[in-house]
C-alpha cells in the first residue's frame, strides 16, 4: 500500500501544464539535481513536523531517499507508522515519534526522545500547521479556534525550537526550515484572523531567533509558501483554481531549501504584496472589508460549529 502526497482535490486548469508553467514562472522553484541534497543531507539527522499528510510527507520521503535519517513528527501515530515503514522498504532510514504541538508535554518528550536516540539533529523542518478560514462570529463560542491555531502554529514550533536550538548552536552547525505563507505578506484579510496571527507571530519569532543562531553556524529559511495542493487547503476550494503546487513539488522547494539556505523562499508577488499592504493600509482594508459581505464560509467550517464534522 501506497501513500499519497497529492490527497488535495485539483483545477484541472491549475493543475495543468499552464497552472503548472505559471507556478514555475512566479515560483519559488525547487531543486531539481537529486545528487546535491543527497550531498548535502546524507548520514544526517533531519527533523519534519505535520509529516502524516502533504508537504510534511513529501519531505520526509525526499530527504530519506537522499540518505538522511528522518524522525516524522505528527499526531497521526498510525499513518506515521505506515509511511516509516515504505520508507525502510525502499531503503530509506526513518523513525516514527509522536507529537502534538498542543501538548508541552509531548514537545518535550518528542524532542528527549529525538536527542537520546541521536544525539543530535542536523535539520529540523516546522511544517506543521492548522489553517482556518472562519468568520469571527462563528468563533465566539469556539475557544479551540484560538487554541488549535495557537499551538500549531505558534507556541508549539517555539518550544520545539527552544528544546533542539541549543544543540545546535553548541556544535556550530544546523539549519532550520519554517514553513510559513505568502498570506502574511498580504494584506489583512477578513476570517483568517486566528490563522494568519499566528503563522505572522512565529514567522516574527523565528526571524529574529535566527539573528542570533546565524554567528554560532545555525542558519534559518522561511518558505513564504503559495497555493499548494493538499488536505490543508482543501476546504478553501478557490486555492485548487490558483496555480500553485502539489505536495511534492513543494518538497523540492524544501529541498531547495535545505541545500542552499537561502534566507526566505517566495512567489514573485510576495514581496510586492507586503510593500502594498503597507503603503495603501487603509484602503485595502476597507476594500476587504466591503468584499467579506459577499464572501460565505466554507461548508467545513460550517459544518464544524453545527457540530457535524472534524476539519476546519
Amino acid at each position: 500500500m501506497t501513500t499519497s502526497l497529492d490527497t488535495g482535490p485539483t483545477n484541472r486548469l491549475a493543475a495543468g501544464p499552464l497552472g503548472r508553467g505559471i507556478a514555475w514562472l512566479i515560483g519559488p522553484r525547487g531543486l531539481r539535481n537529486p545528487d546535491r541534497l543527497r550531498r548535502e543531507v546524507d548520514g544526517k539527522i533531519a527533523v519534519v513536523t505535520g509529516a502524516s499528510y502533504g508537504l510534511g510527507e513529501a519531505t520526509a520521503r525526499m530527504l530519506a531517499a537522499a540518505g538522511a535519517t528522518v524522525v516524522l513528527g505528527a499526531r497521526s501515530a498510525d499513518q506515521l507508522d505506515l509511511i516509516v515503514a515504505e520508507i525502510k522498504e525502499a531503503g530509506g532510514s526513518a523513525v516514527a515519534i509522536p507529537l502534538d504541538l498542543a501538548s508541552e508535554d509531548s514537545v518535550n518528550s518528542f524532542a528527549g526522545q529525538v536527542l537520546t536516540q541521536f544525539g543530535r539533529v542536523d535539520y529540523l523542518v516546522h511544517n506543521a500547521g492548522k489553517s482556518l478560514r472562519r468568520s469571527i462570529h462563528l468563533s465566539y463560542d469556539r475557544p479551540k479556534d484560538l487554541a488549535a491555531t495557537t499551538a500549531a502554529n505558534y507556541i508549539g514550533p517555539m518550544r520545539l525550537t527552544l528544546a533542539l536550538l541549543p544543540g545546535m548552536r553548541e556544535r556550530g552547525s544546523g539549519h532550520i526550515v519554517n514553513v510559513s505563507t505568502v498570506g502574511v505578506l498580504f494584506p489583512v484579510a477578513p476570517k483568517w484572523g486566528f490563522y494568519l496571527s499566528s503563522k505572522a507571530a512565529f514567522d516574527i519569532w523565528m526571524r529574529a531567533v535566527g539573528m542570533e543562531a546565524r554567528p554560532d553556524g545555525v542558519t534559518l529559511t522561511t518558505l513564504y509558501a503559495g497555493a499548494m495542493f493538499t488536505r490543508m487547503s482543501a476546504p478553501s476550494g478557490w486555492i485548487s483554481a490558483l496555480p500553485g503546487h502539489s505536495a511534492r513539488e513543494a518538497g523540492y522547494i524544501i529541498a531547495r531549501a535545505v541545500v542552499r539556505k537561502p534566507r526566505t523562499l517566495t512567489p514573485a508577488y510576495g514581496r510586492p504584496s507586503a510593500v502594498l499592504a503597507a503603503l495603501l493600509q487603509n484602503p485595502l482594508e476597507i476594500g476587504a472589508g466591503l468584499l467579506y459581505r459577499f464572501l460565505g464560509d466554507t461548508r467545513a467550517s460550517l459544518a464544524v460549529v453545527k457540530g457535524d464534522g472534524n476539519a476546519a
